[in-house]
């Protein structure tokens, strides 16, 4: 089979960089502290069997310039047969200053190493089409020297080379396969007037040569472009986006799916108007789309409230089936992302209530019957823990991560989704109650995964007989499992090894768990983070490390800053203390009109627990 690209393995890069803006390490605090040389530990093995003389392997301490070797996994999507895994793997180009994403496979079944699909730069988002023929997925490329918008690329998975089908100006996302595989759903900020200017400049170019296409090019621009930008909204840019364009919204697209290279399709915009559209979903008949909007101008000044509307494929204006007073998404939640039942009648989501006004409300999961002005129910009301759950690590997936949208049973009687408690996070099955006038808050809760981990990313086969989920721990960034529910009890298989190769020669340590009493009698959940060959006999500096936030939580998940210090010489203390989340609704929001006050307190209790235990330098915190 010819893909992109022959099977190849990751090789390590040997280049390096002296910027490292991966990092978030508190520098000045550290120069101003004596570091102790902590000198690597030889191990030896020796082959009792074969009387072999003894082999040494050393390892070595963690440093900032490992980060360039780290692979991440993300967005993994399964073969509607349910035999194959696709994923992005993402990488450093240090040269360049950026994330290389490319598109990998791996057989479910375990016991082989995974292989490349894709050979691009910038590809991202596999989406296999319903007979597993083709995979759909992102392509950016650059065009003298500038990063290009993606646009919609598939590969033949029965040989062949990919090819870009779209060419939109301001490109396309959120890909999804309708069910019968004709067509193909995505996104774009792509207006008229971006079509009508490229139109003009492909005519321009097939009509003249180079350098007359420059001049009606220049003949086209203002004599002076001004750089005046009039503000008009109270909201007006983003962090990692910039300034806000109100000329280009997000709109649902339509194009036919490709079977060759040599096929002419032409995209097709479905949605109109100054609005975004967001959440979009085939129904199971591949008639309708469903799709979430705010139809308001400046939202902002309201309490958050989500219409949901489904509008015809074949074209059409849209029809609002219900207005939802709930905030939709979130840090964490899936984007707002929406997942219909299996029987079409139902949609479910992550959404936190808007009143009371708090500081801090727990996300929820809830589902709405796909009727006019049908009110949606909160499946766990009474289930006092973060749901989704996410604990913060300063190594999760960079780029291509996906959304971790809630899974339903195949019967349409469950649902599956990642929850936060005491800083983990691992996946559960919800059960979703059939009589309309059940009891929610009795819905039941059962444990999927469990352990000291983070689940960042979750998927199922088509059958949803088989989990397939991405997990980071203190000592690991994050590596493909597969959990198969047929099999009472079954353990976990482990699909990937990414950066076994590097790790396998780091000195890194695991964090202790500690909990302690704050001042008020609170119980509090910290980690200490000790130096490689740690002796309790010795004295060592100690730094406190507080997250931000406030409502987020540290926890069982791999911390490269605190590897990193603790390599340097340093116990790290990392506390979650009152207002941190995966603790309950109260712990979460006792701070509200409280900050900062009561959680210094916390962390200052943490800080005498490790001094008391006798191998910290009072004298260097």
């Amino acid at each position: 089979m010819t893909n992109d690209e022959p099977m190849t393995k990751p090789k390590a890069r040997a280049s390096r960089s002296r910027l490292f803006r991966h990092l978030n390490i508190r520098a000045s605090f550290v120069i101003r502290h004596s570091c102790f040389v902590i000198v690597s530990s030889f191990i030896v093995f020796v082959d009792l069997i074969a009387g072999s003389s003894n082999a040494l392997a050393e390892k070595r301490n963690i440093t900032e310039k490992d980060l360039f070797d780290f692979v991440w996994i993300g967005d993994p999507q399964v073969s509607p047969d349910g035999s194959r895994l696709a994923f992005v793997r993402v990488t450093v180009n240090e040269t360049k200053e950026c994330y290389h994403t490319s598109i990998w496979s791996v057989p479910v079944a375990g016991g082989e190493e995974p292989h490349q699909l894709t050979k691009g730069d910038h590809d991202s988002a596999p989406r296999w089409s319903p007979d597993g023929k083709f995979l759909l997925f992102l392509r950016a490329t650059e065009k003298n020297g500038k990063p290009e918008p993606a646009q919609l690329t598939t590969l033949p998975m029965t040989g062949g080379d990919s090819f870009v089908f779209t060419d939109l100006p301001k490109g396309a996302g959120n890909p999804t396969w309708s069910p019968d595989g004709k067509t193909i759903l995505f996104t774009s900020e792509t207006n008229a007037e971006d079509l009508a200017k490229q139109e003009k400049q492909k005519s321009a170019s097939a009509q003249a040569t180079a350098d007359k296409l420059q001049e009606a090019k220049d003949k086209d621009k203002p004599e002076h472009e001004s750089d005046v930008r009039v503000i008009t909204h109270a909201v007006y840019r983003q962090d990692n986006e910039g300034y806000a364009d109100p000329k280009h919204p997000t709109h649902i697209w339509l194009v036919s799916a490709p079977g060759s290279a040599d096929s002419k399709v032409k995209p097709r915009q479905l949605t109109t108007g100054r609005f975004d559209e967001e959440s979009a979903i085939w129904s199971n008949d591949g008639s309708q789309i469903y799709f979430t909007s705010d139809r308001n101008d400046e939202p902002y000044y309201e309490l958050p409230k989500t219409d949901l509307y489904s509008v015809a494929a074949a074209g059409g204006e849209p029809v609002k089936i219900t207005t939802i007073d709930l905030q939709i998404g979130g840090f964490g939640a899936g984007g707002g992302a929406l997942s219909l039942s299996p029987n079409g009648k139902q949609v479910a989501f992550i959404a936190s209530t808007t009143r009371p006004i708090n500081s801090y409300t727990q996300s929820d999961l809830w589902v709405l019957d796909l009727l006019p002005n049908a009110k949606p129910r909160n499946l766990t009301v009474n289930f006092d823990s973060d749901v989704p759950g996410f604990v913060i690590g300063d190594s999760s997936t960079p780029r291509a991560g996906g959304q971790n949208k809630p899974i339903w049973t195949s019967d349409g009687k469950g649902l599956i989704q990642v929850y936060a408690k005491e800083g983990k996070a691992n996946l559960a099955l919800f059960d979703v109650p059939v009589a309309q006038d059940a009891d929610p808050g009795k819905t039941e809760v059962h444990d999927l995964t469990s352990g000291d981990q983070a689940v960042t990313s979750f998927r199922a086969s088509p059958d949803v007989s088989k989990l397939i989920y991405v997990v980071s721990t203190p000592t690991s960034i994050n590596d493909l499992f597969v959990l198969d529910r047929d099999t009472p009890r079954a353990t976990p298989t482990q699909l990937t090894h990414i950066n076994d190769e590097l790790f396998s020669k780091l000195n890194l340590t695991e964090p202790e768990e500690i909990w302690y009493d704050s001042f008020d009698g609170k119980h509090i959940e910290a980690w200490v983070q000790k130096p490689p060959n740690f002796d309790p006999h010795k004295k060592y500096p100690l730094i406190l490390n507080i997250h931000g936030g406030p409502h987020v939580a540290y926890g069982h998940i791999f911390m490269h800053e605190f590897q990193w210090m603790a390599a340097k010489g340093y116990v790290v203390l990392y506390p979650n203390p009152r207002g941190s989340t995966s603790y309950g609704q109260e712990f979460g929001n006792i701070i509200q009109y409280h900050y900062p006050g009561d959680d210094y307190k916390d962390l200052m209790a943490g800080v005498d627990e490790v001094v008391n235990r006798g191998y910290i330098d009072d004298k260097k915190l």
